[in-house]
């Protein structure tokens, strides 16, 4: 019962991210890339601080070493995709980054011997088919973009591995509250050498911003975190690749864009793939041994 807990988490975490297109694109019309994610991450680590005080108090050698760790790949993978974004086309972008999804159970496998489970690879493979039927545009050869973005898909394969790692003996909170305070630090440092300190603070330019910081940080990764703790690394990559699925759907309800036979096959595909790694087949089975 537990486990299905954790993945109702990881569920809400890919839709709250979906949701996230639409804020961040709305962001980065009063901001740069650099200073929507120091914003961003700041506001998520002040929130988690003042919501969980006591568990800030409480904070260990080990989990500020292991939550700074996963700051720094944190930061490392979303720094990556936004350069690559301005090489590559937003498409590209988007699945390339979703290839993060295959890479998570090769690392488990290569790094720490994790068994690899057929159901969850194949269901791995048709999400990332899924995301590609979604938001891939074949336009254009293989650029330096795509290959930063690869990089990015990297760091967010390691990011979930490490998660699973890490919080199999730390608390959750305290790990998302120090990884988002040293993803903040590190993304004000960057904003200072960019000459990028001076920020507009109107109403109008904030919302956006907040909503990243409160909901698509504090919110979804406390969610992340706590969601691993319950449930396989490669599992959660699958659920979270869901993300592009749900920024289909915000799509569609908010900015009033149409459905396509892609867009529908794509949604298939990754819905088909949790149903794999979900049951392992095990109805197909079950129904076949009736029949008999």
């Amino acid at each position: 019962m537990r486990k299905y807990f954790g993945e109702i988490g990881l569920i809400v975490t890919a839709i709250i991210w979906g949701s996230g297109f639409v804020a961040t694109s709305i962001a980065l019309s009063y901001y740069t890339p650099y200073q929507t994610m120091a914003i961003r991450f700041l506001v998520g680590g002040v929130i988690l601080s003042f919501i969980f005080f006591n568990k800030v108090k409480t904070l260990s050698k080990q989990v500020l070493k292991k939550g700074f760790i996963l700051g720094a790949i944190l930061y490392i993978a979303f720094a990556l995709q936004t350069v690559g974004l301005q090489y590559t086309t937003p498409s590209k972008n988007a699945f390339i980054t979703a290839i993060n999804v295959v890479i998570v159970p090769l690392i488990a496998f290569l790094f720490y011997r994790k068994k690899l489970n057929r159901f969850e690879v194949i269901g791995a493979v048709l999400a990332l088919i899924g995301v590609g039927f979604m938001s891939l545009e074949l336009t254009g050869a293989i650029n330096f973009g795509d290959f930063l973005t690869f990089l990015c898909a990297i760091g967010f394969a390691f990011h979930i591995v490490y998660t699973s790692l890490f919080v199999e003996n730390e608390d959750p909170i305290q790990l998302t509250i120090v990884q988002l305070f040293t993803a903040a630090l590190i993304a004000f440092v960057v904003i200072t050498f960019k000459g990028e300190l001076a920020m507009p603070f109107e109403p109008v330019t904030l919302l956006p911003v907040l909503y990243l910081g409160v909901f698509s940080t504090a919110v979804a990764y406390v969610l992340q975190t706590t969601g691993q703790k319950l449930v396989s690394e490669t599992k959660t990559a699958i659920i979270l690749s869901t993300e592009a699925l749900w920024g289909m759907v915000f799509s569609i309800i908010i900015l009033s864009e149409l459905i396509t036979v892609r867009m529908m096959i794509g949604a298939i595909l990754i819905l088909s793939a949790i149903v794999i790694s979900e049951t392992k087949l095990n109805f197909s089975r079950a129904l076949s041994r009736e029949r008999l």
